[in-house]
């Protein structure tokens, strides 16, 4: 293929269309791999319209399901060639309880979610990246990657284990040339379905979705003497504690 390939894992309507429609237009094909073909529509439908209907495909997988995540990634390299940039933008099994009234079984499934699927995604993409000495690895995540709580303590848990792979990878493979950054997204995303659950919530102190990924493509760009693992993005209306 004449486009290098960026997959896209979780490439839902919000976020994941946004990261496709700007990856497309800066020149790759995109594989965008989710749990349901009609979750991916919109970025498949915008990958296509800007590259053309042979430079973007759909690959069914399940991050709660390492094995599926492995073969999707698979999948899409047999279909488009070697990945130069691998996003991985899942949001794990969501919560609002206190620590103690969780669950085993929806905490494993967090965790599968945020972090297994994540290592799926890795341990699928990165030896070929490790190989060409070329690559991207980014990884959505929030600022409950850096704080417990009282309230939410699923989600903290599953986004801690997220932000310790994504160092652990960068300390691993940095020096092979491969780049893996691990953004907080301290913000509401201005998404379809928040839109539609929050109509009266003020626009203003969300983050425009197709905002967060010119810096995702920026990240991408970044010189390899000037390499981020931690960067955090919020609006300017944000109350933030960092």
């Amino acid at each position: 293929m004449d486009r290098p390939l960026c997959l896209i894992i979780g490439a839902g309507e919000g976020l994941g269309c946004s990261l496709a429609k700007k990856f497309s237009l800066m020149g790759f094909a995109l594989g965008l791999v989710s749990r349901s073909e009609s979750g991916s529509r919109a970025a498949l439908k915008v990958s296509r319209d800007v590259a053309g209907e042979k430079n973007a495909e759909y690959f069914k997988a399940d991050a709660s399901d390492p094995p599926s995540i492995e073969s999707a990634c698979l999948e899409a390299e047999e279909r488009f060639g070697n990945p130069g940039v691998l996003l991985y933008n899942v949001s794990g099994y969501y919560a609002r309880k206190s620590p103690l009234e969780l669950d085993y079984s929806e905490l494993e499934l967090n965790y599968r979610e945020e972090v297994l699927g994540a290592l799926a995604a890795a341990k699928a993409i990165i030896p070929g990246m490790i190989l060409r000495q070329a690559g991207t690895v980014i990884y959505s995540s929030a600022t409950a990657a850096f704080r417990g709580s009282s309230t939410n303590p699923l989600y903290s848990l599953g986004k801690f284990g997220l932000r310790s792979l994504s160092q652990s990878l960068a300390k691993a493979y940095s020096k092979k040339g491969v780049h893996v950054a691990h953004v907080r997204l301290d913000c509401v995303l201005d998404t379809p379905s928040i839109k539609k659950s929050y109509p009266d919530f003020d626009r203003e102190k969300m983050s425009s979705t197709d905002d967060v990924a010119e810096t995702y493509w920026w990240i991408h760009q970044q010189p390899r003497t000037a390499w981020s693992n931690e960067i955090e993005l919020r609006p300017f209306t944000e109350e933030w504690t960092f």
